[in-house]
């Protein structure tokens, strides 16, 4: 229990024996809460054996984090951290303080066997404890049933002992055997872990690159995506169309109600929390002017008939795989004819940069793509420099003219994290080729604020962007969100459809 927490901590206690033993009392037998093992197992084992192949005859530690304190005695619900979920399998709300321990094995021929993967965990109380009606953090009164000992190991296939025994079998040879933690998960736990790891012979100094050297293999790892990780991204863009079309639904209730854009956001909301572990990140639902301002996540503005609303959500499914789509809608289901000149010319950038989504193209190819049709229209309209065109502006050097009105990178890696992968070098993220299994979001936009004195007055206030979610394939792309509507046209059909129009 934190500091913090020991200062709020004032709610009543049972203190007398009597009530002790009281409550220990007629129970009924427990049933195990695994009986065969999650379709997440069989893929987290490959995980691992890739990962301990790179680091033979080395322990690995990877911590899932610890609950985190919103106000006082209550906590934040716990998501485990991205390379503990990715290497376990496990999802949403599963095992604070567990730590993934790859302990490497040496054959009785001195050869590398690879490692045991050993998960340290807090187990579910026995009734005769006081942490099973005492404890509001961890007791099963409280919080409910964790899984024994036996149910984890039946549900993960791998070993799994007592949190309480981690320190000793960190230690254990760490004079001899290079020890790696990813520091990120667990700052408490890692700091712990360093002074251990000095006083059995670590260099101070080398700890921190060691570990970040982990960090950045896993990160890097799960750049390509097995079958499993596709399917459980495919499950969230679905759920996340679910989504969309309340909101489209609801549009008009946006306008009636004020504060259309929380009405919007709440009701994403519910259905991300119905279909899957909630949302992926803060939804944007920004109306009018606000879609140019580009993390408008307060979604405190009114949506309003005439203008568009842009909204950027997506839904984190219990595996904490999630989407990530944008869709720019008219509030009264038709574009004006700015609004549509500005949403034909992004669609047709959005549709440049699929096409480069491709085997043997590289990352960065995909914003190429997609950036010179903004810059051919910017050009088009007049907007560029004088003397400035389309070539010229795109020289990194001493144009980007463009970027005024098209600020962001059109793509990034998706699956566990939003921003997947962060912390794969340029090399390898930017500069890397594309290969099958891969998933990107594709998301061009032009942005022309209300005050934006360049910006034609047409277009003043008026913020576009339309993203998807593709997977790479031997031949070119899949489009996983292809079923949401994108074309202008399309979309207005679509609003008015879902609103019986």
């Amino acid at each position: 229990m934190s500091e913090e927490q020991k200062q709020a901590d004032n709610r009543a206690r049972a203190t007398t024996d009597e009530f002790r033993a009281f409550v220990r009392e007629d129970w009924a037998p427990r049933r195990p809460t695994a009986t065969e093992q999650a379709p997440s197992a069989p893929w987290a084992a490959a995980r691992r054996e890739v990962l301990s192949a790179a680091y033979p005859r080395q322990r690995l530690v990877i911590p899932a984090g610890g609950l985190k304190v919103r106000s006082n005695d209550t906590d934040y619900v716990f998501r485990p951290h991205t390379a503990f979920a990715w290497l376990t399998g496990l999802g949403a709300d599963r095992e604070p303080d567990a730590v993934l321990v790859l302990e490497p094995i040496v054959g009785d021929d001195g050869e590398d066997t690879g490692h045991e993967a050993v998960l340290y965990f807090r187990p579910l109380a026995d009734r005769d404890t006081d942490e099973f009606f005492a404890d509001a953090r961890y007791g099963e009164f409280w919080v409910g049933a964790r899984p024994t000992i036996e149910d984890l190991e039946v549900e993960l296939g791998i070993t799994g002992r007592h949190i309480d025994e981690l320190d000793a079998a960190v230690a254990k040879d760490a004079g001899e055997v290079t020890v790696r933690v990813v520091r990120d998960a667990d700052k408490e736990l890692t700091a712990r872990l360093d002074t251990t790891r000095v006083e059995n012979g670590a260099a101070e100094e080398t700890l921190v690159e060691s570990d970040d050297a982990l960090a950045h293999t896993i990160s890097h790892l799960r750049m390509v995506k097995d079958a499993y990780e596709v399917e459980q991204l495919r499950a969230a863009v679905d759920a996340t169309e679910v989504g969309f079309e309340a909101m489209v639904a609801a549009l008009p209730e946006a306008v009636a109600r004020g504060r259309g854009e929380r009405w919007l956001e709440g009701t994403f909301g519910l259905y991300a929390r119905h279909g899957g572990n909630g949302v992926g990140y803060d939804s944007i639902c920004a109306a009018g002017d606000h879609a140019n301002t580009l993390h408008w996540v307060r979604n405190t503005g009114e949506v309003r008939e005439g203008e568009l609303v842009l909204i950027d959500a997506g839904v984190e499914v219990d595996s904490l795989y999630t989407a990530d789509i944008t869709r720019t809608l008219p509030v009264d289901g038709t574009f004006t004819d700015a609004q549509r000149e500005v949403y034909e010319a992004v669609y047709a950038a959005q549709e440049a940069g699929i096409a480069a989504v491709k085997p043997g193209n590289r990352f960065s190819d995909v914003h190429a793509a997609a950036i010179r049709v903004i810059a051919e229209h910017l050009h088009g309209w007049g907007l560029l420099p004088e003397g400035i065109d389309v070539e010229a502006t795109l020289d990194k050097e001493h144009g980007q003219y463009h970027r005024r009105w098209m600020v962001h990178g059109t793509s990034h890696h998706l699956g566990l994290d939003v921003h997947d992968c962060s912390l794969a070098t340029r090399e390898e993220y930017m500069d890397a080729e594309l290969a099958p299994g891969m998933v990107l979001t594709v998301e061009p936009g032009l942005y022309f604020k209300a005050d934006d004195l360049k910006a034609p007055e047409r277009f003043r206030g008026i913020g576009i962007r339309i993203e998807d979610d593709v997977v790479v394939t031997e031949d070119g792309c899949e489009n996983l969100s292809a079923s949401m509507p994108r074309s202008a046209d399309d979309v207005e059909a679509w609003v008015a459809r879902l609103q019986g129009r």
